[in-house]
């Protein structure tokens, strides 16, 4: 088993992207984050499903992800705390809880080094009602294509283009391999 390849960059099919704020002049701020099943396949990829357990602990707020080292015998232990999530409290706190401990193995470390993605929205895209901006249905990040480029486990390259093929973020020099 070789551990080192639970810290390669995830691919970009496995990074969900959502809208973390809108300001009033209609700029997005977006951010790049992983769920727990990408976890789970990295895990199970790596160490194969029978190498890897979790365990949560403190009402899910902590969870330990361990994984078997056979050269010692013994299970080696990251664990981490989440934080509730505002739809399903406590299934997203222990999901956020393993998310954070899989990081701790390396797993998608590289998100804590993507830039800071802010997209100007197309008018039908935002709105602002009661003096706050928000996104509208319009805005359909799952339907974008994201592109990435790593040297090195370095990212060097992201960009998005939106159903329409426009480019709607770039950030980095692209290097054609």
């Amino acid at each position: 088993m070789d551990l080192k390849k639970l810290t390669e960059p995830l691919a970009i099919e496995d990074i969900d992207f959502r809208v973390q704020s809108v300001n009033k002049g209609g700029y997005a701020t977006i951010l790049a984050y992983k769920d727990a099943r990408v976890d789970m396949n990295r895990l199970d990829e790596v160490c194969t499903p029978l190498l890897w357990k979790r365990e949560h602990s403190d009402s899910n707020r902590t969870c330990t992800v361990s994984i078997y080292n056979e050269t010692i015998g013994e299970w080696v232990s990251k664990q981490d705390v989440g934080t509730a999530s505002m739809t399903e409290k406590e299934k997203g706190l222990a999901s956020d809880s393993f998310k954070r401990a899989c990081f701790n193995w390396g797993i998608g470390r590289e998100l804590y080094d993507y830039p800071l993605i802010q997209i100007k929205l197309n008018p039908d895209e935002f709105q602002v009602v009661g003096g706050k901006a928000k996104a509208t249905f319009k805005l359909n990040l799952r339907q974008w294509r994201w592109m990435s480029q790593f040297t090195d486990g370095k990212l060097t390259f992201l960009a998005c283009k939106d159903a329409n093929g426009k480019v709607r973020f770039s950030n980095g020099l692209y290097v054609k391999r």
